[in-house]
């Protein structure tokens, strides 16, 4: 005889809460995982920042900067976002993407948060050469930094 089907609690990405049968209060753990989702589903954030805002939204999401003080503590790499009168954190994962409003650009999570920099401009004179070499090197590396191309 085969062993039954044993369920996790929450789902392995994202820590959804799942659902059971004869669950009871079933809509706390439906709304848990509407917020989580809602957080999730294209991602934006207003920036990176060691402290919440002073005044945020519903919806508001930020990267949590290291050494994080205030309620935001101890959360250093999450995702916060405020919801309900409250924090909700969730751990990133590997090839997540949010878009950063406070740059225009997307941040990528591999290990921890990637944003590509903007490569220096050879200045032209006698090392022209070199100095084109040099901006193309760091676009490049810019490029590997947020994903598009891959590291070697």
């Amino acid at each position: 005889m085969t062993d039954p089907i044993a369920f996790d609690s929450t789902t392995p990405r994202f820590a959804l809460p799942l659902l059971y049968t004869a669950q009871t209060r079933k809509e706390t753990f439906v709304n848990e995982a509407f917020v989580r989702t809602d957080v999730l589903l294209h991602c934006a954030i207003g920036g990176e920042s060691v402290s919440p805002p002073k005044n945020p939204t519903d919806g508001d999401t930020w990267i949590v900067a290291s050494k994080a003080s205030g309620d935001w503590a101890g959360n250093d790499g999450m995702l916060a976002s405020y919801q309900s009168g409250g924090w909700t954190f969730i751990t990133p994962r590997d090839g997540m993407r949010v878009f950063d409003r406070s740059t225009g650009q997307d941040r990528l999570f591999s290990g921890s948060w990637r944003k590509a920099s903007p490569p220096t401009e050879p200045v032209g004179g006698s090392t022209v050469d070199g100095e084109a070499r040099a901006a193309i090197a760091n676009l490049v590396a810019s490029l590997q930094a947020v994903g598009i191309l891959p590291s070697v």
